[in-house]
């Protein structure tokens, strides 16, 4: 089919629109093109000041709009839609079965990271979501993840079966997951709560429908080296995540919910970046409801009948608003029981836990305003977008690598991948073909263009 287009020749010498002649340059110059259909080879014309220097107009590459990549735009759409969804050695078995195109896997993980350089253009070119198809409340979450980093050949081996070796150091870089999502009020008492976690599994009754979140935005970061500036994960993330917040709402005063775990540094983080005024700090009752179970088990048999009515009556008054006085009954009962040694300084750490908390664990206020007091959005982002992908068995990735798919891979589960695609393929022509005008348009038989495309 290319040789409809011949080698682009357009005589010996062209002007480009700034004024500049370039002129033909000796033989033909080859290039390798690789689609769904299969690897071509094609010889083109092209022009420029002298040999050896940088090929300044190519008449066959601006006609048909070929990718910087020598994978076709259909092809790196394909693979990448794999990738971000599979191990990077299981998308040639795919595509070869379908197509017998096998990318290399180098090539793939090439593609990625070069796909991944338009991800935060698109993110702030995206038009924020209609307000009348937003939800009332504005909720923010943000946690931490681990992922599998590959050590630096510079560094020695841990050997394997040395009883003296050395802790497994630097083996994962934390990476932070935020989201922002808007979602609906679900006023609820705390007696159904407490009904709802305390649920045996064996019964059928149906559970009230909750509100979904709307227009649910993710994205993850590494720490990162810009010039020499180490940027901590947390502060890229929540640069974004106030970002995101500012975009969607500019001018409400929507009620904004930083719902999150106890970790200190990410509340500092919400602090400072998030508009004090209209945000509510809530703690993730399902990181408050472990520690209870764990003072239980300093007192009574693990799962035993008392240990579960000492935790149903615990957490039921946490979701009453009585935080302090459940950890004043902890430290009494400690005292009462004499606790000793191990079993006094985790119960002295679980009261410190509840107690810094506090003021995050105004239960009965947020569920009498409908606000969600668990924070099952990140977790299940940490789970699917990072967990599922970047944690399997044997992986190790590069920060580069690492983040790199996860702005990839998050651009796919945000539902923007259709839309990101048409991005990066407008922005790259512009980049690639500024001298477009130059090039007469060519009749050609009808589905060619598609055919060269894919």
């Amino acid at each position: 089919m290319f040789h409809l287009v011949g080698s682009g020749d357009v005589g010996e010498s062209t002007t480009l629109p700034d004024g500049h002649e370039v002129r033909r340059l000796e033989g033909l110059h080859p290039r390798t093109y690789q689609s769904v259909f299969g690897s071509f080879e094609v010889a083109r014309t092209v022009y420029g000041s002298r040999e050896g220097q940088k090929l300044e107009y190519v008449p066959f590459d601006t006609q048909l709009q070929l990718p910087e990549s020598e994978f076709s735009y259909l092809l790196q759409d394909w693979a990448q839609g794999l990738a971000v969804e599979q191990a990077y050695r299981r998308v040639p078995e795919t595509l070869g079965r379908i197509l017998e195109v096998k990318p290399p896997v180098d090539s793939l993980e090439r593609m990625n990271r070069k796909m991944a350089q338009s991800v935060r253009g698109f993110r702030e070119s995206r038009p924020a979501p209609e307000p009348e198809a937003e939800g009332a409340l504005c909720g923010v979450s943000a946690d931490g993840k681990g992922i599998p980093i590959r050590r630096s050949t510079s560094e020695v081996p841990i050997e394997a079966h040395d009883r003296e070796q050395k802790p497994k150091t630097n083996r994962k870089k934390m990476a932070v997951v935020g989201t922002v999502y808007t979602i609906d009020p679900f006023v609820r008492t705390p007696e159904e709560v407490a009904a709802s976690l305390f649920r045996d599994p064996n019964d059928a009754t149906p559970c009230a429908k909750r509100p979904e979140p709307q227009h649910k935005r993710l994205w993850a970061s590494l720490p990162q080296d810009q010039d020499g500036d180490l940027i901590s994960a947390t502060d890229e993330t929540f640069g974004w995540l106030a970002q995101e917040v500012a975009r969607r709402h500019p001018d409400s005063h929507k009620p904004i919910l930083l719902l999150m775990d106890g970790q200190k540094s990410l509340w500092e983080a919400g602090q400072r970046d998030l508009p004090p005024d209209d945000m509510i700090e809530i703690l993730d009752l399902l990181h408050a409801t472990p520690r209870i179970w764990e003072a239980a088990s300093l007192f009574y048999v693990r799962d035993s009948e008392p240990a579960w009515e000492f935790v149903y009556d615990r957490v039921l008054r946490l979701l009453r608003g009585e935080v302090r006085s459940v950890i004043a009954g902890l430290r009494q009962m400690g005292t009462k029981r004499k606790l000793r040694g191990k079993k006094r300084d985790k119960l002295a750490q679980l009261c410190g836990y509840l107690q810094n908390n506090a003021h995050r664990m105004r239960y009965d206020e947020y569920l009498a305003a409908g606000y969600p007091i668990a924070s099952g959005v990140i977790e299940g982002a940490c789970r699917h977008v990072v967990k599922d992908r970047m944690e399997r068995s044997g992986m190790r990735w590069t920060l580069e690598s690492a983040q790199a798919m996860w702005d990839v891979r998050s651009t796919y589960v945000n539902g923007d991948w259709d839309t990101f695609m048409k991005y990066r393929i407008e922005k790259e022509t512009q980049r690639l073909y500024p001298h477009r005008e130059l090039v007469e348009p060519i009749d050609m038989p009808e589905g060619i263009e598609m055919l060269i495309a894919a």
